[in-house]
């Protein structure tokens, strides 16, 4: 499949990189409206790989033929754009910027070897951004900031970097300010050099107005003395500080190695609409982000999980691939998004899918060898075909029917198996139901696309509330889900998410089971009785044996046992499973003919239901532990919804970036909405986890 012309812009066909080092994997990370995808966009039509900005996203796509999928997939989808600069394929890896998505995200993460952190210039940083750029840190990417949008009215940009040195730390520094001589420029602080849009792009390049070097000094000070800080040339701080001036191919070169290390954070402004930064922000991805040679890899291990060999970025190496997003299009089948690792993945070669570690997800675990036909360079939603795709680019499959997110391509000969990313837990239940018999079969096809697409969907058949329950990250999340069944032709409605109750007795009794019948030929006989006592939450069942004088046969005493665990299954008050009781078989009587073990079965089952009407039935909730973690400031109004809930605190403690984590038992009623709420009360700066704990008394 070739490039495409359209009506809407000439779109440059798909080239292949050769080799591991002329790539660049780069994440875009930012909130949504920070104008990630507009980046995008003006960084591919200012380097000719669209002939204007929107190209990409406008008119009829091979992936999809419905603008309405497009839109969404645009604003809660990941999406690859390739594009050239100097001789580097770098791949602009577009993420959501909705906090529900963030399996999207770290999808994105993974295939990326550097993040791109895009803030806009009047809007400050955001809680779920730090949070991001954390987890960057922790795993040690390197990172560096767009300041977007400087064509808002209310942009402030030096307020902004402050705000990112605030929130990410003092390894943010800017590269370039906005020249206040002329309107369309940058000021390089390192270069001292204007970088004039005027006539767009590329810029020309002039020295700077009088009133702009004076006022970029005390930056250029602070940036050279970051940059010296992570030189390797110790001597080079004593040179600064005895008033010499540091060569500016030194400090570009101690620059790249800072930035590639993670160390060191470079700001660029840029204004999307008139082009303002463009060539200075594909210098920095260019020089200043690692190749895929110099980021680490991800363990492997064999399919089993048996240890492996390392792997590394090496073309000619074993083939290790990951699926790193997955979409179902009604025309073209699954396309599946790979990050190759090592090796290259050529066409009409069989490969071996690996898949494990959500089966409680819905996602089967599977080991299968499949043929790849195709391969794509993924431009948005547009497929074009290359032929072949070396270890550290990305690329499109299409038709490998058991791919799924999150699995591991790799040679049949030597199949592996890569660490997974970790996911986060979807905490919000979602009860469907199709409207018809014939949207039921719908809804399961649609179902299991969904969920070989997103690894962050749990799917729950609640064998007794009888609902079939998404898990979801959030309300926008369903929202999108939802969307996508009846897009799929599921009508489908939603139902209240019902919790499966227990029951247990109120207190101690005894039962008599008299199962007697006589209707010619053998008869059925069998008497018993028992003491019943509830025991502590959680104990269980236990059965004690205590028949003297064989007044029951030995045979016929695990009947009553089974019967009895029957009837605790089938529930007695109101349908509910009866938990935590010991159950003692003190007499009986047995016929030497007519006794069976279906006799004592009924027998056990109705010793137990009159020992429950003598007894009187208690109504048993779950009880879930969370752990909520937030900002300090949110304490108290976290602590008092927990309170509202019915909820138990068991602690609460600091750590000293100013987070608090509250432990709490809540009722799993009060929790069905609790990943809403909870987003609202703290905007969204609050993370929660639920385990189940035990069940207690209903309240009357």
């Amino acid at each position: 499949m070739g490039a495409k012309n359209t009506d809407n812009g000439h779109i440059a066909g798909a080239v292949a990189a050769d080799e591991p080092g002329k790539v660049r994997n780069v994440v875009l990370v930012g909130p949504s409206g920070s104008g990630k995808t507009t980046l995008t966009e003006a960084l591919l039509a200012a380097t000719g790989t669209v002939s204007r900005a929107g190209a990409i996203t406008e008119g009829t796509t091979v992936c999809d033929h419905d603008p309405a999928a497009i839109r969404q997939q645009r604003s809660v989808g990941l999406s690859v754009a390739p594009l050239e600069h100097e001789g580097v394929k770098i791949n602009l890896i577009d993420t959501p910027g909705y906090a529900d998505f963030v399996g999207e995200l770290r999808a994105g993460l993974r295939a990326a070897d550097a993040a791109l952190f895009v803030v806009c210039a009047a809007e400050g940083v955001d809680s779920s951004t730090i949070a991001l750029w954390q987890e960057c840190a922790t795993v040690g990417m390197p990172r560096a900031v767009v300041v977007s949008r400087l064509d808002h009215q209310r942009a402030d940009v030096e307020a902004e970097i402050t705000a990112c040195r605030d929130a990410f730390g003092d390894g943010v520094l800017p590269l370039y300010l906005p020249a206040r001589e002329r309107p369309n420029g940058l000021v390089g602080l390192i270069t001292r050099r204007i970088f004039d849009y005027t006539n767009g792009f590329p810029p020309s390049v002039d020295s700077p107005d009088a009133g702009d070097i004076s006022r970029i000094d005390a930056a250029r000070n602070d940036l050279i003395e970051g940059i010296i800080s992570e030189s390797e040339d110790e001597s080079l701080m004593d040179h600064y500080l005895n008033g010499e001036e540091i060569e500016v191919a030194t400090l570009i070169s101690d620059l790249e190695t800072a930035v590639a290390r993670g160390s060191f954070h470079p700001v660029i402004p840029v204004s999307a609409t008139s082009g303002l930064g463009l060539s200075e922000l594909l210098e920095v991805l260019v020089s200043g982000f690692p190749s895929p040679l110099e980021h680490p890899l991800p363990e492997v291990t064999d399919p089993q999980g048996k240890p492996h060999d390392a792997i590394t970025a090496d073309p000619d190496g074993p083939l290790v691939a990951e699926v790193v997003r997955t979409a179902v299009d009604s025309y073209v089948g699954r396309v599946s998004m790979v990050r190759v690792f090592s090796g290259t993945l050529r066409p009409d070669r069989p490969v071996h899918v690996s898949g494990h570690g959500l089966a409680e997800r819905g996602h089967d675990d599977h080991d299968v060898d499949e043929r790849v036909a195709h391969i794509y360079s993924p431009l948005g939603v547009e497929l074009r075909e290359v032929p072949y795709c070396v270890a550290g680019d990305v690329c499109a499959l299409t038709k490998v029917s058991s791919a799924e997110t999150g699995d591991t391509i790799s040679d049949p000969s030597d199949p592996v198996l890569m660490r997974p990313w970790s996911m986060p837990e979807p905490l919000l239940p979602v009860a469907v139901v199709a409207k018809t018999r014939s949207d039921e079969d719908a809804l399961a096809r649609n179902l299991s696309r969904l969920v070989a697409s997103d690894p962050t969907l749990r799917l729950e058949r609640n064998s007794e509330t009888h609902q079939l329950v998404v898990w979801c990250m959030g309300e926008a999340h369903s929202d999108v889900v939802l969307s996508r069944l009846r897009a799929g032709g599921a009508d489908v409605d939603t139902e209240p998410v019902r919790i499966a109750l227990r029951e247990t007795f109120a207190g101690k009794a005894s039962g008599h089971g008299r199962h007697v019948k006589q209707s010619g030929g053998h008869g059925q006989y069998a008497v018993c009785d028992i003491e019943v006592e509830p025991l502590p939450r959680g104990s269980g069942f236990e059965f004690l044996d205590k028949i003297v004088g064989g007044v029951i046969p030995h045979q016929f005493i695990p009947s009553v046992e089974k019967g009895v665990r029957a009837q605790l299954e089938k529930g007695l008050a109101d349908g509910h499973p009866v938990v935590d009781l010991r159950v003692t078989l003190v007499d009986g009587k047995a016929h030497s003919v007519d006794s069976s073990d279906a006799a004592f079965q009924t027998s056990g089952a109705l010793a137990l239901k009159d020992a429950a009407s003598r007894a009187g039935m208690a109504m048993l909730e779950p009880l879930d532990e969370v752990e909520v973690r937030i900002p300090d400031e949110h304490l108290g109004t976290v602590l008092g919804d927990l309170s509202s809930r019915r909820g138990r605190v068991l602690g609460t403690e600091s750590d000293e970036a100013g987070v608090s984590v509250i432990r709490a038992e809540v009722p799993a009623t009060e929790l069905l909405r609790y990943a809403i709420d909870l987003r609202s009360l703290t905007s969204g700066t609050a993370t929660f986890t639920r385990r189940f704990a035990r069940y207690d008394p209903l309240p009357t």
